[in-house]
């Protein structure tokens, strides 16, 4: 008797219709769904991550004191990342997917800016935009001069910063006793007027070899930078060489505009010692804008 013959189904099995049949098992496909959830969670996070500070913020902390009194040794800023377009330095690690700059666009004068530093182009640098391409730089007895006319330059009152383990005077003639018995530092400060009108406070600590330097025409596609503390930073008043100074700094190799300071310690926090974090916090610096 073959399979065809008996086509009528035996009424003691049950059938698809059978409501009083057995409850079909678990699919396991969604018990595997479950169990991947959170490792695809983290590649989301990844990802969100990426693009973020690929594309729109990125943090940067500030290890010394080249941009006194702007930005001080302690500070942790977000830096917009699309002002000036993308280029592979804006992207994690520099890597190399972009392979020209897009959507440029030139820094202004006066802006704070952070790049990969020349000549090695792999560790980053924040500065202020000083010359733009064809734009001829000079000091000139430590006074700043653009396209041979002097750039205003005034002086106001000493900036004052207290000694901490993020801070120390650059020498003694600079360290002051304070009544109440704190150690401060300070410095002859100057506000400098760029001719767009750009304003900012700049310090100098008095006559530098750095004071006098030859005249500079920016190329096209480079940009003149130095630190606001002008006789304590290695900038393109310097020829780029390891461990001196950056020379012109290529358009290519930005990566930023210093946007927002999110958070400044003083370095006296201890991981160990939650009260600490709050206590070495410079507080009224958190929050300010460029």
């Amino acid at each position: 008797m073959t399979a065809t013959m008996n086509d009528t189904p035996d009424a003691s099995q049950p059938t698809s219709t059978d409501p009083v049949g057995p409850a079909p098992a678990p699919s396991p496909a969604k018990k595997e769904t479950k169990e991947d959830s959170f490792p695809v969670f983290l590649i989301k996070l990844v990802l969100v991550v990426a693009i973020f500070r690929s594309f729109i913020f990125s943090p940067f902390n500030i290890p010394s004191e080249s941009m006194l009194p702007r930005l001080e040794n302690g500070d942790y800023l977000l830096a917009a990342k699309w002002p000036y377009g993308y280029s592979k330095y804006s992207l994690p690690f520099s890597a190399p997917l972009l392979p020209k700059r897009i959507f440029a666009s030139q820094p202004e004068r006066g802006d704070v800016a952070i790049f990969k530093a020349p000549p090695g182009n792999d560790i980053d640098y924040i500065k202020r935009v000083i010359g733009l391409p064809g734009d001829t730089v000079q000091m000139i007895g430590g006074v700043l001069h653009l396209n041979g006319q002097m750039v205003r330059k005034e002086k106001i009152a000493d900036f004052v910063i207290p000694v901490s383990p993020n801070t120390d005077c650059l020498s003694a003639e600079f360290a002051v006793t304070e009544a109440d018995g704190r150690q401060t530092c300070h410095y002859p400060q100057f506000r400098e007027t760029l001719p767009g009108g750009k304003s900012y406070n700049v310090l100098d600590l008095g006559p530098r070899s750095v004071d006098d330097t030859v005249p500079v025409v920016v190329p096209e596609g480079q940009l003149f930078m130095m630190g606001d503390n002008r006789d304590n930073s290695m900038d393109s008043r310097f020829p780029a060489m390891e461990g001196g100074g950056i020379g012109l700094v290529p358009q290519e190799n930005l990566v930023g505009r210093a946007a927002i300071m999110m958070w400044s310690t003083d370095g006296s926090a201890n991981w160990f010692l939650p009260w600490t974090w709050f206590t070495a916090a410079r507080w009224e610096r958190i929050g300010g804008t460029f």
